[in-house]
Order: structure tokens, then C-alpha cells, then sequence
């Protein structure tokens, strides 16, 4: 087993008033070349953006986009003519492909939205762009790993470019519950997103974050009530 542990405190921060943002991995005005990645995840930000604000209209190309809200709702809008609003329990997927435009931004102009977007790096480069949005039931991962992010294109998951799996687990305090990998050549970075989790002789507490490679499987035991987002992507490349 190989791990690499990135707590809370140590990620990027940056503050503009109308955006706070937390990076994992280096983007924007952050870098740090020991975190450029994991394996295929490529970006992994933890963004505030204040009522009525957000992101204008940019590019992307040839990413998987997976955005998250944890509270609030997000406004999305894209070239491909999509519009629509996501919020929490739902999950919002995009393959830029050979390239597409879109704006996020809260349509709410007194409540802040927290969301998590991440990037993976696709399988198939310059593929037709395209968009989806699923609501997943919160108590079908009440002590239980809910996959809600897959590589096969049959099933309850959202589809994604890439052979990743992302799972949500709301654990009770004194849960254990068990992981098991597609393939050996993947690794699960794990994303601690409330409360406190002992994973591999390791406690993560709260937005801390840990990769774990050259392993088949992993226990998760909740020292307190947790939420758990876990992904889980090929190691092609670790940065």
C-alpha cells in the first residue's frame, strides 16, 4: 500500500469576495508541483461563491467535469444549449470533449452555494461534448457506498470518459464499511467531507484528503458521524 495524505490546511486558498475557493490539487494561482494530480484526477476544488454571483462563460476541452453541490444550488448554462439548476444530492457531469463553453453562477441572491468540481483527465480525447445531471437518493448511501459516477454506461451512475468510480458514503458514528478497487492499476483518493474517518491507519478529518494505491481494497470506520465522497481512477500517471 502507498499513500499520500493532503490535509484540510494545507490545500490553496484564494478569497474574492464574491469567490472562496479551496484547491487540492495546483490550479489558477496555485501551484505546487508535488500536487498536480492523482493519478487520472486532475483537479479537485472546494468553491463558495456568494448569492447571485459566479463563473461567466469559458472554455473547456478535453476534460470529464464532475461538479457536486454539498449546499445551495448552481445555475448551469453551455454552448451545447443546456440550462438548467443543480443542487444537493445531485451531481452534474460534463465531457468537454473537443471543446465547449459554459457559466456557472448561484441563482440564489441570499444563500451561498458550496460545491465540489473536479476534473479527471478522459480516456478518449476529442470526443462529441455532452452533458448530464442526476439526482441520487440520500438514503441509499445511509451506511452504505452509493456509486454514483461510473464507466459503464448501463446502470444507476452518471457515465464518464474515463474508468473512475465516484462513491458517496453518509456513515454513522462506529461504521465500518469496505471498498473494494475495479483493478489493481487504480488507486481511491478519498475526500473527507464531514466528520472524522479512520482509513488506513490514518484520521482524516474534516476536507481532508487521502490517496491510496497498490491496494485491492480499504475499511473506512466513522469515529463520528462522517460523509464521504470517494474516487476512484486509474494511476497511469501520478504526477
Amino acid at each position: 500500500m502507498k499513500k499520500i495524505i493532503h490535509r484540510a490546511n494545507t490545500r490553496g486558498h484564494a478569497n474574492h469576495g464574491w469567490l472562496d475557493t479551496h484547491h487540492t490539487f495546483s490550479f489558477a494561482g496555485y501551484y505546487d508541483p508535488s500536487r498536480m494530480n492523482f493519478g487520472m484526477l486532475r483537479v479537485l476544488n472546494d468553491d463558495v461563491v456568494a448569492g447571485g454571483a459566479g463563473f461567466g462563460k469559458h472554455p473547456h476541452d478535453n476534460m470529464e467535469i464532475v461538479s457536486i453541490p454539498l449546499t445551495g444550488s448552481l445555475k448551469h448554462e453551455d454552448s451545447m444549449g443546456n440550462s438548467g439548476v443543480i443542487k444537493t444530492n445531485e451531481v452534474q457531469i460534463m465531457s468537454a470533449g473537443t471543446g465547449i463553453l459554459h457559466s456557472e453562477f448561484n441563482p440564489n441572491e441570499n444563500e451561498q452555494v458550496n460545491f465540489l468540481q473536479i476534473w479527471v483527465f478522459p480516456k478518449q480525447h476529442n470526443i462529441e461534448p455532452r452533458y448530464d445531471q442526476k439526482a441520487f437518493k440520500p438514503e441509499d448511501r445511509l451506511n452504505k457506498i452509493q456509486t454514483v459516477v461510473s464507466p459503464e454506461k448501463e446502470g444507476e451512475a452518471l457515465w464518464i470518459n474515463q474508468d473512475a468510480y465516484f462513491s458517496l458514503a453518509n456513515m454513522e458514528e462506529g461504521l465500518e464499511l469496505t471498498y473494494d478497487l475495479k483493478s489493481p492499476q487504480h488507486g481511491v483518493y478519498i475526500f473527507n467531507l464531514s466528520g472524522e474517518v479512520a482509513v488506513a491507519d490514518e484520521v482524516l478529518a474534516k476536507r481532508d484528503g487521502m490517496g491510496i494505491y497498490e491496494v485491492d481494497k480499504l475499511t473506512l470506520q466513522a469515529k463520528e458521524k462522517s460523509d464521504v465522497l470517494l474516487m476512484e481512477v486509474p494511476m497511469t500517471s501520478r504526477g
